[in-house]
């Protein structure tokens, strides 16, 4: 198994269990575990005291997104008042000293300095590019043309398939169906909008939008994309061949895009 490799970041970060701060450090470690995106490690130190409580892993249902991918010589639930997140802490064979909290959503909330921090930690070695373009682009589900535009907004990210977001005058809107799915990512903000194609064939939330996304990709608020794995995208003529990455199955995404 790949061992984790760390790397300390000038950040102030704190977790917040409730209203409470369970952990805080102006120099934490960030901590990548076999390829998955990064969590958070801490000196002991760096959390508030009582806020750990060993435990063992019967709580834990399973490795989520980016769990624990290393082993774990210790298991914590983090308390905070009457609020208890099992399991979630915990400390690594070859990593002995700093302790890693869950990024799950739901459980802790997370500020670098005085932002919130959706879904893990950002990677700074990772890349987003959001740049105006002319280039043609269509997009075809089964024998349907869902979307066509020479306006697109082109969007590269470290690690994932370059997306591209049409403007929602070029995406015919009367052929998917708008679902409640709602998405984070650290370099994005929040996808507030899915949408499904009914068939044939079904493809379940393959395209989405943000409504309001961070200010280092502004380009692409409002505008439509779609999974490049689940549908036939072609660029300037030329169809793309569907890539093979997370996003591959047609299900509901816990988020990152």
């Amino acid at each position: 198994m790949e061992e984790s490799r760390t790397e300390h970041i000038d950040k102030w970060v704190r977790g917040r269990l409730g209203d409470e701060v369970v952990v805080e450090s102006r120099t934490p470690l960030l901590v990548w575990q076999g390829g998955f995106p990064p969590v958070y490690g801490f000196a002991r130190t760096e959390v508030t005291p009582g806020a750990l409580r060993p435990t063992d892993a019967s709580a834990y249902a399973g490795e989520w997104f980016f769990g624990p991918h290393q082993p774990v010589t210790q298991w914590y639930d983090v308390v905070a008042g009457d609020e208890v997140v099992e399991c979630g802490a915990w400390t690594f064979e070859d990593l002995p000293d700093p302790v890693s909290l869950t990024r799950e959503p739901g459980r802790l909330s997370w500020t670098e300095e005085d932002e919130p921090v959706g879904l893990h930690p950002r990677d700074p070695h990772k890349r987003v590019e959001a740049l105006h373009s002319s280039r043609h682009v269509s997009v075809t589900i089964g024998d349907e043309v869902v979307a066509e535009s020479d306006r697109p907004v082109v969007l590269l990210e470290t690690h994932l398939p370059t997306r591209y977001y049409l403007p929602r005058d070029d995406v015919r809107l009367d052929l998917p169906v708008a679902t409640d799915n709602v998405s984070t990512c650290p370099y994005k903000g929040t996808a507030d909008a899915y949408w499904s194609f009914p068939g044939p064939p079904s493809v379940a939330n393959v395209a989405w939008s943000y409504a309001s996304p961070l200010p280092t990709v502004a380009g692409i608020e409002g505008r439509i994309a779609f999974y490049n794995e689940l549908v036939d995208l072609r660029v300037d003529g030329v169809l793309l061949e569907r890539p093979v990455s997370p996003f591959s199955k047609a299900e509901q995404r816990p988020g990152g895009e």
